[in-house]
């Protein structure tokens, strides 16, 4: 991952302040959080932008239709490349029987995005209500039940592959074929092919495309055309670039730009409730942990 000009602390390092915590924060581009690891469980989501974890040489990357589901005492770091506002939903160890045991993306559903997102328009004070600690217990069976996605667009150390994974995130509306990169990396086009199936579980195209939905959120949120994020990412129109967009989200790049605007009006319109005060005043600090 790059360097990151903003560091971020996390917040707690010893106890939860509840068996249960939901944090929410605004960050800039290139935030990161250090190396750390807690005896918690940790969910990781992001309203607008993509985030990045790393965990012992794999790197998850996840928008915003996926989380990240850390298990206690996994030690990881954080980065977010671009402007992002997210979550984290903290759970006791004791807690997450029913999750995953080993660190992967969650599919983030309807229901799901809909409870994270009040959350957040309405972080819940401690002590809590009752309606809120069901709110949360709610949310803890939802992820439990949440279909597993492995990374979406996982990465690799391997020696032979790194470097063209380095050089398509790089250029990725270069349009060279996977044998012009075997021929960069002195490989063969047949080995390449079997490190992306053996090293991230699915084919150079589908990997490639990925990262142009990756590449393409930012852009999309910062007001750009549709048919020249298209071309800056090796389409020649705009439908075929549609098309793919549609196939890989389930929604258009101008629904997902929607959607995004959505989730930042309501961070603007809606004004902070006491619980989000009373919350602010006890924790003395609004970065979200990673």
């Amino acid at each position: 991952m790059r360097s990151a000009r903003h560091l971020q602390i996390p917040p707690f390092k010893d106890t939860l302040p509840a068996p249960i915590f939901f944090r929410t924060a605004n960050v800039p581009a290139q935030a990161t959080y250090p190396l750390h690891r807690h005896a918690w469980g940790e969910f990781v989501y992001t309203f607008t932008g993509v985030m990045e974890v790393k965990i012992a040489g794999h790197h998850y990357l996840a928008p915003p239709q996926y989380g990240i589901w850390l298990p206690p005492n996994v030690e990881h770091r954080g980065l977010n490349r671009y402007e992002a506002c997210h979550c984290s939903l903290y759970i006791a160890q004791e807690l997450t029987e029913g999750l995953p045991a080993d660190a992967c993306a969650l599919t983030v559903g309807p229901l799901v995005r809909s409870i994270l997102d009040h959350l957040r328009r309405h972080p819940p004070a401690l002590p809590r209500s009752a309606e809120d600690e069901r709110l949360l217990r709610v949310l803890l069976d939802q992820l439990a039940s949440a279909p597993r996605a492995g990374s979406y667009l996982p990465t690799s150390d391997d020696p032979l592959l790194a470097p063209v994974l380095q050089a398509l995130d790089e250029r990725p509306g270069d349009e060279c074929s996977l044998g012009e990169l075997a021929r960069a990396a002195n490989t063969t086009e047949r080995t390449l092919l079997r490190r992306f199936q053996s090293e991230l579980g699915m084919t150079f195209t589908e990997w490639r495309q990925r990262l142009r939905v990756v590449k393409a959120m930012p852009m999309l949120e910062s007001g750009m055309k549709v048919e020249t994020i298209a071309l800056d990412l090796g389409y020649s129109n705009a439908s075929a670039f549609i098309s793919m967009f549609r196939r890989l989200m389930g929604i258009t790049p101008d629904e997902f730009r929607k959607e995004m605007g959505e989730t930042r009006n309501n961070d603007t319109l809606t004004p902070p409730n006491k619980s989000s005060r009373a919350r602010s005043d006890k924790s003395g600090d609004s970065s979200a942990a990673r």
